[in-house]
Formats: structure tokens, C-alpha cells, sequence
């Protein structure tokens, strides 16, 4: 994998904030494969930073780890293979902290034609169908799902707006569109044509290649609600 430094997460995050990000999603994408914990140290000093919505996702796969996490600073946690492994947690998780600060998020690819969950970044295949694991993870309490299409994600080509539109339509709580953003356009497609509820990148903000005050102008103009 061609992984790229985008620098001090800290100094990002307070960054995104000052340019008018509306939440923040910081997901250790190595901590289930490694087996380590998310760093309560690195949310805690990004909390201290930031004032605006704090996601934290990576590792989690108890209520303990979430209460750790949201009592260093986060508002909401994301969890993925933990809730496929044990879907209770998701129930455990919502009667304890609410399902306002429970995001599920689902990778998934189309394989022979079926959208297909992965866990580990993409890397090991399920037996799960996107959309009964997505319909589940609501009736479990879920109050957001991270859909990322692995298809997608990295090709800079647009999100999978096709899947995003028949979840948005067929779930109640909102969608978070997430893999494959490379411009402007992309982010009113998926908002148009995928019906997503937000939308989440990160390389074309981390390597400047969209500006977040740009954008939002944009989506504006294109009479997709944004705060300015």
C-alpha cells in the first residue's frame, strides 16, 4: 500500500476546524489489524483543539473502550469488524451512551454483482450483504452508518451514489457517504444523486487539492444545504 504523510493529526484537525469542517472523523485504520487500542492520548489532545463534532473510530470492541474514548473528548465512536463479530455490541453500546453517539461504518465491495461486507480495511470478505447488514445495524440501535465503497475508495472517480441512494432509501438514520472523492462535483453528485445525508474525504483535504470554503460555496450554489 502507498501510504502518504499528511502530517500531526492535532494540527490538522484544529485546522479543518478553522476552515469550516462540520465534524471531524478520525479512524486508526491499522488498530483492529494490529490489534491496538485507539490512542485516548491523540483523541484527548485533538478534542482539546477542535470545537466542532469528534468521531473516533479503531479497535473499539467493548463498552469500556468507549467510555474511555468519550471521556477523553470524542462525541461519537464508529465501530465496524467489532460489530460484525458481535452485533450486541451495537445494542450495548446505544442503551448505554444513545444511539447519537453510536456510528456503524460498513465497508463493502460488489462482487458478482452483490455488495459484499469486508472487514480489515477491505481485506477479508463476509458473508453479509451491505444492505441487510445495514437494515440490522438500524433496528440494533445504530443512529448513523460510514458507508464506504472499497470499490471506490482511492480512485478519486466519485462515490458508489447508486448504493448510497437505495440505503438512504430504504433506512431512516442518516448516510455518510465515504471512498472515492477527487472533486467538487463528486461531493453534489453524491449529495443529489446518492441522496447521502454528508460526505466524507480525506486526501483531497489533506493534500489541498479541495478547499473546504471552496467547496461549500459550491454546494451551496448547487441548493444543497451547508453551513458557511
Amino acid at each position: 500500500m502507498d501510504l502518504r504523510d499528511a502530517g500531526d493529526p492535532v494540527e490538522l484537525a484544529a485546522k479543518y476546524a478553522e476552515t469550516g469542517a462540520d465534524e471531524l472523523v478520525f479512524l486508526d485504520i491499522s488498530a483492529t489489524e494490529e490489534r491496538r487500542k485507539t490512542l485516548a492520548d491523540l483523541v484527548l489532545r485533538v478534542a482539546e483543539k477542535i470545537n466542532i463534532p469528534f468521531t473516533v473510530g479503531g479497535g473499539i470492541s467493548s463498552v469500556e473502550d468507549v467510555d474511555v474514548l468519550l471521556q477523553n473528548g470524542a462525541d461519537k465512536v464508529s465501530i465496524n469488524s467489532s460489530a460484525v463479530k458481535n452485533p450486541q455490541l451495537i445494542n450495548d453500546l446505544a442503551a448505554k451512551f444513545g444511539s447519537q453517539c453510536v456510528v456503524v461504518a460498513i465497508d463493502a465491495k460488489q462482487i458478482e454483482g452483490k455488495w459484499t461486507v469486508h472487514l480489515v480495511g477491505g481485506k477479508v470478505p463476509t458473508e453479509l450483504d451491505l444492505f441487510e447488514w445495514a437494515k440490522e445495524v438500524e433496528q440494533r440501535g445504530a443512529g448513523e452508518i460510514l458507508f464506504t465503497s472499497m470499490d471506490h475508495d482511492g480512485t478519486k472517480n466519485g462515490f458508489a451514489d447508486e448504493a448510497l441512494a437505495k440505503l438512504s432509501t430504504m433506512l431512516n438514520i442518516p448516510i455518510i457517504a465515504s471512498g472515492g472523492a477527487g472533486t467538487m462535483q463528486h461531493f453534489t453528485d453524491t449529495f443529489k444523486n446518492g441522496k447521502s445525508d454528508a460526505a466524507l474525504a480525506a486526501s483531497v483535504f489533506h493534500f489541498h487539492e479541495i478547499d473546504i470554503p471552496e467547496l461549500k460555496q459550491v454546494l451551496k450554489k448547487n441548493n444543497i444545504p451547508v453551513r458557511i
